[in-house]
């Protein structure tokens, strides 16, 4: 079988996008893969390193605000979809999936124009732009918040999960030692999405100085943007910094909390894992689709949240402190998350991908 992947922009989508290729890599032994992404995100780094086939095409996002720009995307789309097309005339796949970002769109297009069968998938309660748009084209579309239904066209729309939290069980529980990290202590796992957060930067440098008396450590990972000028701050002893952390479930194995963004893949992670969480959405995504996203989990007593506009350094110590301290709350949440989680989404998708081009 031969199938070519493509998401871009964010770890949200590039490791459901890996969940899914190394379900198809179980299921056929002699799979061929290829994967392609932007010249110039994250996944053009991320994914060699996993030994996949990379191809590169370039293409730009579309402005909302300064339309004047969008004259170079609109004939960096065309170029990209001529591309695509020559790409997949040469590789010959049977399916092409899309996981999220624009660089999705002239893939599933050329894809489409030539008769192969084509499949999103959406990580978020609320879908993107490029799935919103691709929806209307695809044979099957793949969801992981049953929310997000009422945005595609019903008998083609199957609720299956975020495959990225059957990567997340498979994990490898990671030794705390390569992290610094003490096996007799708890943990807070403090992370803001693989890039950072500017915004809250400064609220989170301060909060995790306030723990230097806590009997527990606290692993903050704070993106590469802002790596370097975070390793300058003084902290106390059981606060340790990354810059970014691969395959994050092996390390949040050993959270007792996590205190996040509401990215969809790391949410999937926290719901198949069990592990109770401090949620700050970001303002700053499409369609709010980030508080959308906490929303269902704090709505179902699954996870406590608190929104940016609202956040202190005060508030913040006191959530993480309060919550620490109360073991009922905290096995609360993972109950409640135990109800939440949906089992084998990778599978669940590539049945659903093998029905379709057999």
């Amino acid at each position: 079988m031969k199938i070519v992947v493509t998401a871009g922009g964010t770890g949200g989508h590039i490791y459901p996008a890996l969940a899914i290729i190394d379900e198809f890599k179980k299921q056929h032994k002699d799979l061929e893969v290829l994967y392609i992404g932007t010249h110039n995100r994250m996944e053009k780094d991320i994914v060699p390193k996993h030994g996949i086939p990379y191809k590169a095409i370039t293409i730009y996002g579309f402005y909302r605000k300064e339309l004047h720009k969008n004259f170079r995307s609109v004939n960096v789309l065309l170029k990209s979809y001529k591309d695509s097309k020559k790409i997949l005339k040469e590789f010959k796949p049977d399916a092409v999936i899309g996981v999220g970002g624009y660089v999705t769109v002239p893939v599933l297009m050329a894809a489409k124009s030539l008769k192969i069968k084509t499949f999103i998938h959406e990580q978020n309660s609320v879908p993107g732009a490029a799935n919103r748009f691709l929806s209307k084209k695809v044979n099957k579309i793949f969801i992981s918040f049953e929310s997000s239904r009422r945005y595609f066209k019903k008998e083609k729309t199957y609720l299956t999960g975020n495959p990225a939290s059957t990567k997340a069980l498979e994990a490898e529980l990671a030794d705390k030692k390569e992290f610094n990290l003490l096996k007799t202590k708890r943990l807070v796992y403090i992370v803001m999405g693989s890039l950072g957060s500017t915004s809250v930067f400064n609220t989170l440098v301060e909060a995790v100085k306030d723990f230097d008396k806590e009997d527990y450590e606290i692993a903050f990972v704070t993106g590469k943007n802002l790596y370097n000028k975070t390793k300058k701050e003084d902290f106390p002893k059981n606060v340790k910094i990354f810059p970014f952390v691969d395959n994050q479930a092996r390390l949040l194995k050993h959270a007792d909390l996590v205190v996040t963004r509401c990215g969809a893949t790391t949410l999937s992670e926290l719901i198949a894992l069990k592990i109770p969480s401090i949620l700050i959405p970001s303002p700053n995504v499409t369609a709010n689709h980030q508080y959308k996203n906490g929303v269902d989990l704090a709505s179902k007593k699954a996870a406590y949240m608190i929104n940016e506009k609202d956040l202190t350094k005060e508030i913040l110590v006191k959530a993480i402190k309060d919550h620490m301290k109360n073991e009922k709350l905290l096995m609360q949440y993972k109950e409640n998350l135990e109800f939440m989680h949906i089992e084998n989404s990778s599978y669940n998708i590539y049945k659903l991908i093998k029905e379709e081009v057999s």
